[in-house]
């Protein structure tokens, strides 16, 4: 909440729960206007323009469906939605009404990442062939935590894994093939995947995401003229690090502003201002292949996310 100061013509002035307790505790924490103990409620709140969404994965598509009916635009919390099918008929819907809906990907609004892809798009590395990424951390299993309950979209994938891929897909576009290896625990949640994604004209995607052990949270980006070291943790890093073919490496830091999460809500802004009802930086297409891969390495390891119909009531 606090990188609300740092985004200018925004500020935070409502928060909804399914319980009114939670909201008023938040809303206190916070020093905000209003709390609300239901989600409807807060979609017929007139002064809110934006609602940022982070209840559980399954629990996206019916919320932003109501909200997007409402007018209201939406930051959309990753991984968008449990499905691909509950992601397109949101993107559908938000088309079609003509309403501004973004995934909340925060990774690609680190100035070290629009750093990052400027050195690409500027050719730094030649063409680029190959992306790594890996994020994991070391969670012991409780099937009582949402992290490992299928049902709220628990697993790797979904929480640690749309990093990875989204990461891939920004560089390389969307992939021809999607290969998963991993495991799963007793709830149905996977606990691991290693995801190699695939292009006819022979480029690749490296990518490994786990609740089993931590990883380094490293990325690596390789082009037919050198490569670039995305240092830890990578889906909001401060410093890149640019090796060109026959020069020094070059060290390049651009820190966040406040946590970070301004970034984002700074494009939300801007792009409300504007008219837009989309971000160029996070094109609802983009959200939409990143959902798919995720899909696919899902079903690979016999996981099968549903959405939640019943959140609204």
């Amino acid at each position: 909440m606090g990188d609300f100061a740092h985004v200018e013509g925004a500020r935070p002035v409502a928060v909804a729960s399914r319980s009114a307790d939670r909201a008023r505790a938040f809303a206190e924490q916070h020093g905000l206007e209003r709390a609300y103990g239901s989600y409807a409620e807060v979609l017929a709140d007139p002064d809110v323009d934006v609602l940022y969404l982070a209840t559980p994965h399954p629990q996206h598509h019916a919320v932003a469906l109501a909200a997007i009916e409402a007018g209201k635009a939406l930051l959309v919390e990753k991984a968008f939605t449990a499905t691909t099918a509950g992601a397109q008929e949101v993107v559908t819907a938000a088309r079609e009404a003509g309403v501004f809906v973004m995934e909340a990907m925060w990774t690609r609004f680190q100035p070290a990442v629009v750093r990052l892809r400027e050195l690409v798009a500027d050719g730094a590395i030649g063409e680029v062939r190959s992306v790594q990424a890996d994020l994991g951390v070391d969670r012991v299993y409780d099937p009582d935590d949402r992290l490992f309950a299928l049902e709220l979209g628990g697993g790797a994938l979904l929480d640690l894994g749309v990093y990875v891929v989204s990461f891939a897909q920004m560089l390389l576009g969307t992939p021809d093939t999607v290969t998963a290896a991993g495991s799963t625990y007793p709830t149905g949640a996977d606990a691991e995947a290693a995801v190699l994604l695939g292009w006819e004209d022979g480029r690749s995607a490296t990518l490994t995401t786990s609740l089993r052990y931590p990883t380094p949270g490293q990325a690596r980006v390789f082009g037919t003229g050198g490569w670039v070291d995305v240092l830890p943790r990578f889906h909001h890093p401060a410093t890149i690090v640019l090796h060109r073919s026959g020069a020094d490496p070059e060290e390049i830091t651009h820190p966040a502003t406040g946590v970070g999460y301004s970034h984002e809500l700074a494009e939300v802004t801007r792009c409300l201002q504007e008219g837009r009802t989309e971000s160029e930086v996070m094109p609802l297409a983009d959200t939409l292949a990143v959902q798919d891969v995720l899909g696919q390495a899902a079903a690979q390891l016999g996981v099968h996310h549903r959405e939640d119909p019943h959140v609204l009531g």
